[in-house]
């Protein structure tokens, strides 16, 4: 059994982390903290915790944290998860960070996406990408884990079979995703508000979501080439889900059995991905509140054009979900350990 802290515990993302960690058979989290409810028990905050856990939620320091602590996640927002990070990791904590602090390799590219000078760019090279799925060999060892941002895990599980293949036209990919209003956090924001979002379905951050260079920058890695994408996000009126739909030209003749067939070998040992028998197409309620993130692929052959349909929940498996996997590799636990939810 090892002991696990959450550093944001009350936001959507804590939510998810200690919902899984309760379940966990092999993880005890001991420590949550929270800047605005010091001193209250979770279940207080988060009813639905109430018969789970007596845990009191603290206001901590990074540097505070007990060396008794095994793995720490940092559920806290861009900018002072950096500085959090950096504190836990030269302690020796194995720590694994939720926001986009430790994702991209650039640190110009995160002062422009994010508007920050980021406090320790020296990080950025060794932290790891934590995407399960690609790179599990490397997360197993890992001291620091970058979890990958809600849109890139779906979009990238959707390309990389074609990308490590070499089978796409590179100047050809249009990414169309719509996510839902948690996606946007817990703390109040005027366009996410009810009013603003129920019975509308909008278009936002027009080729200029800060998940952009995320996306780009480690399709660039599986491609081995660098490349840019279109990538349009829209807001719909749910609480969570994300459903991508992704266009793209082949640069080879390849039927649709045959690219079912590479994404069913590619993905073979991955217990959490799920390649859809066609005529099957992924939807969001499918993932609902579990890891998986379901995969189908329709050719156009009017078109020529290929589509791909990725869904995932993005509380789950792209956040909480995926920082679960990735400490589960991390200790040596099944992967699929406290993290085998069906969709509710």
């Amino acid at each position: 059994m090892i002991k696990a802290a959450v550093l944001g515990a009350t936001g959507y993302t804590g939510i998810e982390l200690i919902r899984l960690i309760n379940a966990h058979p092999d993880v005890s989290l001991v420590l949550a903290t929270s800047e605005s409810h010091d001193g209250k028990k979770i279940s207080d905050v988060h009813p639905q915790f109430y018969d789970q856990t007596v845990l009191i939620l603290e206001k901590m320091e990074p540097g505070q944290v007990p060396s008794t602590i095994d793995v720490v996640f940092c559920a806290l927002p861009h900018g002072s998860s950096a500085e959090a990070g950096a504190v836990l990791h030269k302690k020796g904590f194995r720590v694994i960070d939720l926001s986009a602090d430790f994702r991209l390799k650039n640190p110009a590219v995160y002062s422009q996406w994010y508007n920050l000078d980021h406090p320790h760019p020296e990080l950025l090279e060794c932290s790891v990408y934590g995407l399960p799925e690609l790179y599990k060999e490397q997360v197993k060892n890992a001291g620091l884990i970058a979890n990958p941002g809600c849109y890139p895990t779906g979009i990238i599980l959707a390309l990389a079979p074609l990308l490590k293949n070499n089978m796409i036209d590179l100047k050809s990919i249009i990414i169309d995703a719509k996510s839902g209003v948690s996606g946007a956090g817990r703390a109040p924001k005027q366009p996410f508000h009810f009013p603003e979002c129920t019975e509308n379905f909008k278009a936002y951050r027009v080729a200029s979501h800060q998940h952009t260079p995320e996306i780009e920058q480690e399709l660039s890695r599986l491609a081995e080439n660098q490349l840019k994408v279109t990538f349009t996000p829209h807001l719909v009126p749910m609480i969570r889900g994300i459903l991508s739909t992704i266009y793209l030209k082949l640069n080879k003749e390849q039927s649709e059995s045959e690219l079912n067939n590479l994404y069913l070998d590619f993905y073979g040992g991955s217990p959490f991905v799920r390649i859809l028998k066609p005529p099957a197409l992924p939807e969001t309620r499918f993932v609902r509140g579990s890891n998986y993130c379901d995969l189908a692929l329709k050719l156009d052959s009017r078109t020529g054009q290929l589509i791909i349909f990725s869904a995932i929940d993005n509380l789950v498996k792209g956040a909480a979900g995926q920082a679960v996997q990735n400490m589960n590799l991390m200790f040596g636990f099944s992967e699929t350990a406290g993290l085998g939810q069906t969709a509710h």
